[in-house]
């Protein structure tokens, strides 16, 4: 191989691809452009009727408000005919014209869902798609029947059971039915019944929805079957017609396919004289508007040349190689003719002579540019793998959340892997800070030497993303000191990482458990805690500009700082609502031991949910005692609850035979008294009876208020503060909540 061709070889395989001006799409003076959304004629944006075909093929460009801000206002285009926003249209594909809009999904018995049939399309030039689009029913226990303009034509039914994580493209009959529209009927209009299988209906009188909608789509949505159900519309794909008979005139001179390869050509399919036009194989551009059409460059895109020289002709492309002096052509039409090789003598004897130079020579370039190739195709295999590790760990739910200003973006950095396995030494075993429900959490140290830490999930699983992104979420609406502060995350690893600032001291279940005589845990020192803990919540409850719930108030989720201040973590549960809730409604998730019996038993989390928790954390400080522990003495394997155990305690008037050694050394009597007051409140058993967070602030305030010198123990007024028996405040055994999962 001569060695200019090997550098002309190797010089078109390094270009950047570049593209020719872009053909025409619209008439001249008429709008090419909706939004991000391209309108070619015979489409077109009125009011000016020579910029579409006629009314069927008007699209009128509307302004609605952006789901992001209020203010910011964006053009989306619809099929002013049929009233159905517009996504795409496609002039040539697969011998067909479609246009993808947004059609309605068909509600049943669902609360605040308007019924609407999928739109009727009759008298149009618009079909419903038969290859594109699938025909799906939602819920358990239904029978759906999907009827046309001709009658009855696809029925489908499913069965009930446990399992809401229906993922796209596996509906087999449970939950959900699936079926693909019939090949044999052009439909303009649907509509769509569902019926209650009695004998399998799903006993919680879910809601029932069904819907057309574009295969391809519901194959690569991410998201689930029930959360359609948030949506109002989904894409569907309609076919457009032309009839020869109506506008054949109108593109007179084109109904046969000339010899001139620029010249576009119209041709009629089926009985129905249905015509489509389409530039010739090899070129591009809009056939409806009367123009020559515009030869492709496939040198600059994909070819059959490999390794040889690509040239491109109007309407095709040759590969050009030399081999042992002669010049061999192999012709490539873009209607996938392909000739044979042709090949001539194009070099003198003296070449003979430099041919070993040039193979030196041209081995060594190969050699460069194959590792120049190998590079950058791994560059890109890691590129890929990164991508495809950021959507399936939640990436595009997080984006979701950034476009709906749910996160305050200042506060959210977006990490690289290689910094964060840096930074612990490739997550190594002696950086672990600690394990829990959520993951495991390193130290580490970034580039420019601050002390993190790093929470790693343990592995892939779908059902927890949706914790870690809310933790996300909850931890970026977040300012406050006795909270610990996000930094980022990073999503393009194996499985997702979270950033949050580094607080040294471990946790306060690991304080309580471990104390050590050179540094007790005093009595000011638990105060102080509970004081810095009860406001955070008292934050969460009332101050954030949603109200958010932690449901996961435990000593193991307090850290302490430098200076042995406590800080909440873990949100990996807790949920924002919004301002007129009152309590939210989940599967029951918590911690044995500090798990609300009232929200245990209804499934209904309230602010004084948390309220109980923290009141087991208060009984831990109180008496340094663990919140779940085996009772000596026992000849089966048995448990206490704290809570429990505190309460009969308080009734039996014995509740310094169980406080803390260290407590009863620096606290006075009332003070102890007041606080084991105040866990008591927090830990009724009915919750509307236990104080609101701010209440309980403000007591704790108080009672450290008490410790200055200034004020003597004499002077406090301890009015209120002796035990009163409550009658709602009774026993909650450990043994009830037996049903409860050990990993909550």
């Amino acid at each position: 191989m001569n060695i200019i061709s090997i550098i002309l070889l190797l010089w078109r395989i390094n270009l950047p691809t570049t593209s020719a001006a872009s053909a025409p799409i619209a008439k001249p003076n008429c709008t090419t452009h909706c939004g991000d959304v391209a309108i070619p004629y015979p489409f077109g944006i009125g009011p000016n009727k020579d910029c579409y075909l006629d009314k069927w093929f008007q699209i009128d460009c509307r302004h609605t408000n952006s789901t992001t801000s209020a203010n910011y206002s964006r053009q989306v285009p619809f099929l002013k005919s049929v009233n159905l926003e517009l996504l795409n249209i496609s002039l040539f594909k697969n011998d067909r014209q479609s246009v993808r809009v947004k059609n309605p999904i068909t509600f049943f018995s669902c609360e605040g869902k308007e019924t609407r049939q999928p739109q009727n399309l009759t008298g149009s030039p618009f079909i419903y798609s038969q290859t594109d689009n699938t025909f799906i029913a939602v819920s358990c226990g239904l029978s759906a029947t999907l009827t046309s303009d001709h009658g009855t034509v696809r029925e489908c039914g499913s069965i009930c059971q446990n399992n809401t994580n229906s993922d796209f493209g596996n509906c087999h009959g449970i939950d959900c039915c699936e079926d693909i529209l019939p090949k044999a009927e052009l439909s303009s209009a649907f509509s769509i019944k569902i019926q209650s299988n009695s004998s399998t209906s799903d006993p919680k009188g879910d809601c029932k929805y069904a819907f057309l909608v574009e295969e391809d789509w519901l194959m690569f949505n991410s998201s689930n079957f029930r959360d359609v159900k948030h949506m109002d519309n989904v894409p569907v794909v309609l076919d457009w017609i032309l009839n020869a008979h109506d506008y054949g005139e109108r593109f007179r001179g084109k109904t046969d396919q000339s010899g001139n390869q620029s010249t576009p050509f119209c041709n009629s399919y089926d009985d129905r004289n249905t015509m489509i036009c389409a530039c010739q194989p090899g070129m591009e551009g809009n056939p409806y508007l009367l123009q020559p059409c515009q030869d492709i460059d496939e040198c600059k895109g994909s070819n059959e040349c490999g390794g040889d020289v690509c040239e491109n002709f109007a309407g095709g492309y040759s590969c050009y190689s030399n081999i042992n002096g002669l010049r061999c052509t192999q012709r490539h039409s873009a209607g996938g003719k392909t000739g044979t090789y042709k090949c001539h003598f194009f070099g003198r004897a003296s070449e003979i002579i430099i041919l070993g130079l040039d193979s030196g020579v041209a081995l060594l370039l190969l050699l460069i540019n194959a590792w120049w190739v190998h590079k950058f195709l791994k560059k890109r295999k890691t590129i890929a793998r990164k991508k495809m590790f950021f959507k399936r760990n939640g990436g595009l739910l997080l984006e979701q959340q950034l476009s709906s200003g749910k996160v305050n973006v200042d506060k959210i950095k977006l990490f690289d892997s290689k910094e964060l396995e840096k930074s612990t030494n490739n997550f190594s075993i002696d950086r672990i800070l600690g394990q829990g429900g959520q993951g495991t959490v390193y130290k580490g140290m970034l580039a420019d030497g601050r002390i993190v830490a790093i929470k790693k999930s343990e592995k892939v699983d779908k059902s927890k993303l949706s914790e870690f992104i809310n933790e996300v979420v909850i931890l970026s609406q977040i300012i406050h000191r006795n909270v610990v502060q996000i930094m980022g995350c990073c999503l393009e690893t194996e499985v997702p990482l979270l950033v949050y600032e580094f607080i040294p001291n471990g946790t306060l279940s690991q304080f309580i458990q471990e104390q050590i005589e050179e540094f007790p845990l005093t009595w000011d020192m638990r105060l102080q805690i509970a004081t810095e803990i009860a406001g955070a919540l008292s934050y969460l409850h009332n101050g954030a500009s949603f109200p958010i719930y932690h449901r996961d108030i435990k000593s193991a989720n307090i850290l302490l700082d430098e200076k042995y201040r406590a800080k909440i973590a873990d949100f990996g549960i807790s949920r924002s609502i919004s301002i007129d809730q009152t309590h939210l409604t989940t599967r029951v998730h918590g911690t044995f031991g500090y798990l609300d019996p009232e929200y245990f038993q209804s499934s209904q989390f309230t602010e004084k949910s948390d309220v109980y928790s923290f009141g087991v954390v208060l009984v831990e400080l109180l008496t340094g005692q663990k919140p779940i522990s085996a009772v000596t003495g026992s000849e089966e394997e048995e448990y206490r609850s704290l809570a429990t155990y505190f309460i009969t305690s308080m009734q039996e008037d014995r509740v310094f035979n169980i406080v803390d050694a260290q407590v009863l050394k620096d606290g006075s009597e009332t003070q102890i008294q007041v606080v084991a007051n105040l866990a008591r409140r927090c830990l009724n058993l009915n919750g509307r009876s236990r104080p609101a967070m701010r209440e309980v602030t403000s007591e704790l305030e108080a009672v450290q208020m008490s410790r200055k010198p200034s004020i003597s123990d004499d002077q406090q007024n301890s009015e209120g503060d002796d035990f009163v028996e409550d009658d709602a405040v009774g026993h909650w055994d450990v043994e009830s909540l037996s049903e409860v999962s050990a990993s909550y």
